[in-house]
């Protein structure tokens, strides 16, 4: 009973960490272009859908549920590292998520063009149709590789920090 009460409180935890890191990302996006909470919602929605926004949110909660539980781990080495490489590959989960839908959305692109004919009459629906999965791809690629890389940040210096306190401790 212990024990799931113990991850029942780190899966609160990490849910309060990453819709806090949501809120402030929203903020940021809000201060950033003219569009409302609501419009960058409808946006996001539209240019990533959501496959992607789920795959990519459950890989983020468990890259900083990993975080979370390394943190948490006193004194116990191999149990943090088992969270430190739980939390890498999570991260490295979000970077390949990344790139895999890059790689459909150019897909996807590349198929519009095949499977229409080019004239001077559907130039202009096949071309919007072509953004629209471009736009898919490079859109994945700038949010998930950065992500990934703030991911595994977090994750390498705040073990590097719990290892030097711990030395700290030891040679004191």
């Amino acid at each position: 009973m212990r024990r799931a009460l113990h991850i029942a409180e780190t899966g609160s935890r990490t849910l309060s960490y990453v819709l806090g890191m949501g809120v402030i990302g929203l903020a940021i996006a809000v201060g950033a272009t003219s569009m409302g909470p609501d419009a960058i919602a409808r946006w996001t929605l539209e240019v990533f859908g959501l496959t992607f926004i789920s795959l990519f949110a459950m890989l983020i909660y468990a890259a900083v549920y990993c975080w979370t539980r390394m943190n948490q781990s006193h004194g116990v080495e191999a149990r943090r590292t088992f969270w430190l490489e739980s939390g890498l590959h999570a991260a490295n989960g979000v970077s390949t998520l990344a790139l895999t839908y890059t790689l459909l959305g150019i897909s996807l692109g590349i198929g519009t063009l095949s499977g229409q004919e080019l004239t001077p009459s559907t130039v202009q629906s096949v071309i919007s149709q072509l953004t629209d999965h471009f736009s898919l791809a490079f859109m994945t690629t700038v949010v998930g590789l950065p992500t990934s890389a703030v991911l595994r940040a977090l994750l390498l210096i705040s073990h590097a920090r719990i290892e030097t306190q711990k030395e700290e401790l030891c040679g004191s």
